[in-house]
Parts: structure tokens; sequence; C-alpha cells
């Protein structure tokens, strides 16, 4: 293990008439990430509190935009089947935590990205060679692929209230997803993610159209009791829900966007209050959820916490049909924001690893191989989805928990990086922050294993 390398990548792309053109389009995005950081840079050394308010709208984005993706469709049916199951005692604090778990984890990825300017797959592969390069990209494809399926439940779930078909709406989320990804560049793809992205907030709303009883959701925080005793479908939740909050497209999308975007060492605070700005809004959300089917469906007789169908009519029974599309609205959102994320993410990775041209700044005909993994990953996760009979409340967890158990390996490649002085230099972790990551590498194994042990022995947890 050496110093970074960027040549023990696989070399797959060749040769062809359209070199030429393709260096352009190379300049031409260095040109476009010189001249926004020149620009940032300007602003950021305003005296005028118009000109800071203006950078910091300029250096948001990345944080944000990850964390609101994190509350995708599949999160949004999982918090939806939380509340629903468990009502809101034990995992609205759980939820707090848990925001505070992922700033933490994607705090990182902000300075690696702004310190090497390399994305994570370009990283792991270059600096621990080919043999783990391949098994943390097949990590991350596979398990990209298997949410972007839960992506595409919510997409069709949601639409089907609205009297739209299944294979309509799956065409029309790929159809979505590969318009914004192929006709804009990195910036205006940026704006116009978080402007989707703002739809997450319909959640909140429809929370407080529930009339929950306040007291009980802040007594939930002074009494942290899991309703039911410690089970092994309580385990599967809380897995569902780690897998959730922390998950591996997050490290890739989040390093890739801050390298694309063309963030530097100085601009590391920033990028870290863009962060924590988007675990905020991503908590609040995942909070109005689960009190929202926590206060309408929890402990309601006959009523399945899996079938997210069934959730959606209650929540049209109890809130009315306006109640009813604003939720659907809101995972159709959650769910197009998502895939939105995980194809770029997929598509960075593939880039990264492979030595393509990687930047959402490359017109589609020059930058064909790097869009054609992620855009394909999403066209297969819609026909997936258009199974029939498919079990998709079950199918929604059951991915999040996958999720979970594939994320301790992609953690321990983000603190060995994070601590190799070679590449951060004074930037590397401090001891608090390898202490915490590890503790949290601890307890999702723990999680695992005890999720496992019940699987195989069913009496013993």
């Amino acid at each position: 293990m050496g110093a970074f390398d960027a040549d023990r990548r696989p070399r797959l792309a060749v040769a062809d008439e359209n070199d030429v053109e393709l260096g352009t389009s190379l300049e031409n995005d260095a040109d476009v990430r010189v001249r926004e950081h020149g620009r940032r840079t300007a602003l950021r050394r305003s005296n005028r509190k118009l000109g800071r308010l203006l950078f910091l709208l300029t250096v948001v984005g990345p944080g944000i935009l990850v964390m609101i993706a994190d509350n995708d469709a599949g999160g949004v049916i999982t918090y939806a089947q939380t509340g629903a199951a468990y009502g809101i005692g034990f995992f609205i604090p759980a939820l707090v935590v848990g925001g505070a778990i992922a700033y933490l984890v994607q705090e990182m990825t902000v300075r690696l990205g702004a310190v090497t300017h390399r994305g994570h797959a370009e990283m792991i592969w270059g600096r621990y060679g080919s043999a783990w390069g391949w098994f943390s990209l097949a990590d991350l494809v596979l398990a990209n692929l298997l949410t972007l399926i839960t992506e595409f439940i919510g997409i069709t779930v949601g639409m089907s209230v609205f009297g739209v078909t299944p294979w309509v709406s799956a065409a029309l989320g790929v159809a979505v997803d590969a318009s914004i990804l192929l006709v804009l560049r990195y910036r205006p793809w940026e704006r116009v993610a978080l402007w989707i992205a703002v739809g997450n907030l319909v959640f909140v709303p429809l929370a407080l159209m529930a009339h929950p009883h306040w007291s009980t959701v802040v007594a939930a925080f002074g009494r942290w009791a899991i309703p039911g005793g410690f089970t092994a479908a309580f385990l599967f939740v809380v897995l569902a829900n780690f897998g959730t909050t922390i998950a591996p497209w997050m490290l890739f999308f989040q390093q890739s966007a801050v390298v694309d975007k063309g963030l530097t060492v100085d601009e590391v605070r920033h990028g870290q209050l863009d962060t924590a700005l988007g675990a905020l809004a991503m908590v609040l959300v995942a909070v109005a959820i689960v009190v929202l089917t926590g206060t309408l469906v929890f402990g309601r007789s006959g009523a399945s916490t899996f079938d997210i169908q069934q959730l959606i009519q209650i929540l049209g029974q109890r809130l009315g049909l306006t109640g009813q599309r604003l939720f659907a609205l809101g995972l159709v959102e959650a769910g197009t924001i998502a895939a939105i994320a995980l194809t770029a993410s997929t598509s960075w990775a593939m880039g990264e690893a492979f030595g393509w041209p990687r930047s959402i700044n490359l017109p589609a005909r020059h930058g064909w191989r790097f869009y054609l993994p992620g855009l394909l990953s999403a066209a297969i996760a819609a026909a997936i989805v258009l199974i029939p009979e498919a079990p998709l409340g079950f199918l929604n967890l059951t991915v999040q928990v996958v999720a979970s158990i594939f994320m301790p390996a992609a953690m321990l490649f983000l603190l060995l990086l994070l601590n190799d002085r070679q590449i951060m230099g004074p930037h590397v972790n401090r001891p608090w922050q390898n202490v915490v990551a590890v503790g949290i590498v601890g307890l999702l194994v723990v999680l695992n294993a005890l999720y496992g042990l019940s699987v195989v022995l069913p009496g013993a947890v």
C-alpha cells in the first residue's frame, strides 16, 4: 500500500475519432470549475452582506442534496412503516441520533473530496489496488441498484394515487432522471435537484395535519422504551432505519459532487455547514413521517404495517383526499430526487474506477460512457418494480437492511483514507472522530450479527 497511483485503475476506454473534441470538452469542464471557484472566491471576499449570502448559496448543494436524497422513497416508506408498527416512542430520538451519525460520516467525505480533488472510487482504487477497488465498486453498484428499486416503488405507488399506471410512472421516472442528467451541466443540475428536494418538506405540514400529542413526542426523549420488547422484527426495522440513514452511495455521491463542484480546502468549513443544514432537514422530515403514521396508523386494528398502499389508504381516510395526495406527491418527489442522486453516484464511481471522463459538465455525446451505467441501473430498477405481485413493502425494508449490511465495509475504507497523512496532511481525522466512526461500525456489525442470529436461530433473539 503505497502512495496514490491512478494507473492502478482498469483502463477500458478506447480511443475514437472524437478524441480531439473530447479533449476540448475536458478542457471546458476544467475551465468551468476554475471559473466557478473564482466566482465563489470573489463572493467570499466581499465585505457586503449580500455578497457573503450569495457565496453561501453558491457553496451549498452536495450536503443538502445527499441528506435530502437520503430521505428517499425507500426512506419515506421505511419511516411510515416504522411509525405504523412502533408509534412515536423509540424511533423519534433514534432518528435524531441517526441524523448526527449521518453528519459525522458525510463530513468526512467533504474533507476528503476538497483535499484530494478525487472521487471516492478513484481513491480506493488508486490507494488500495484493483482487488479492493473491484470489491468496493461491486458493493456500491449492487447497493445502488437495490436502492433504486425502492425509488421506483415510491414513484409507482405514489403515482397510482392519481390513477397513473405503473408502466407509465416508471417510464416517466426514468425519462425525468435521464433528461436532467444528460441535458443539464453540473451547476444547473445541482440547482434543479435542490428545487426538487424542497418538495421533501411536504411531510412536515402533513404531520401537523395529523394533530399529534406533542407532549408524547417530547416525552419520547425521556422514556426511550421499545414497544413490544426486543424482537427479531424490531431488529429488522432498526437495521432498515440505519440503512436509510447512512448508506454506501452517500459516501461516493457527496465526495464526487464536491470534486465536480470544484470545492477547495478553503471551502471545507462551508461544505460542513452545507452538510449540517442537510442533516437538520433530513431529521425534520424523518421525524415528521414517523409522527404522521405513528399518530394515525399505529395501533389501528387490521392494519398491515408493511403494506405501503394500505398505509396510504388509511392516511386518506384520516386526512382526506388532499392529505393522501400530498403524501403521494412527497413519495414521488422522494423517489425522483434520490434516483437523480443514485444514478449520478453510480456514474461517478464507474467513471472514476475505469478512468473514463467523468463530469456532469460533459456533453452527452462525449461523456456517454460516464452517463450510461447510472441510467442503465435506473432502467433495470424500474423494470424490476413492474414484476407482477411483487411484495413491495417487504422488499423496501429488505433493501434498507441490505444497505446497512454493506455499510461497515464502506466505512472502513473511508476511515483508512481519512487517517492517511500522505493523502490528507493536516486534515486527517481527529481522535474523537475516529472513536465515533469506529463506534458506528461496531454498532452496525453487532446489529447485523444479532439479526443474522435471529434468522438462523429464531428463538435466540
